[in-house]
């Protein structure tokens, strides 16, 4: 599962201007236009799909809950999810 609010760089609990703009911040910074990076365009489309998500209510509310649920789930899998995560975007800077 994707963790949206990484490829933003928010948390769970942001608000929908702090969700925009962290969008704008990472859309203009992994635009394929601007960052010559060939994991540009993958790194765009990531941080598009987490705003087309998190800017929705609806989607949002979805996505949370099934994030709760995986966590409770297979959380030996959370967890591999969240450090993958975590040092992949450390290793890009």
């Amino acid at each position: 599962m994707k963790d949206h609010y990484a490829s933003l760089g928010v948390s769970s609990g942001a608000s929908l201007a702090d969700i925009k703009k962290a969008f704008r911040q990472q859309a203009s910074l992994h635009h394929p236009d601007r960052n010559a990076d060939p994991a540009a365009p993958a790194r765009f489309r990531a941080v598009q799909e987490a705003y087309d998500v998190l800017a929705d209510d609806t989607k949002r509310q979805a996505y949370d809950d099934n994030r709760r649920r995986n966590l409770l789930d297979s959380p030996i899998d959370t967890a591999r999810d969240i450090w993958q995560n975590y040092f992949n975007r450390i290793l890009e800077n």
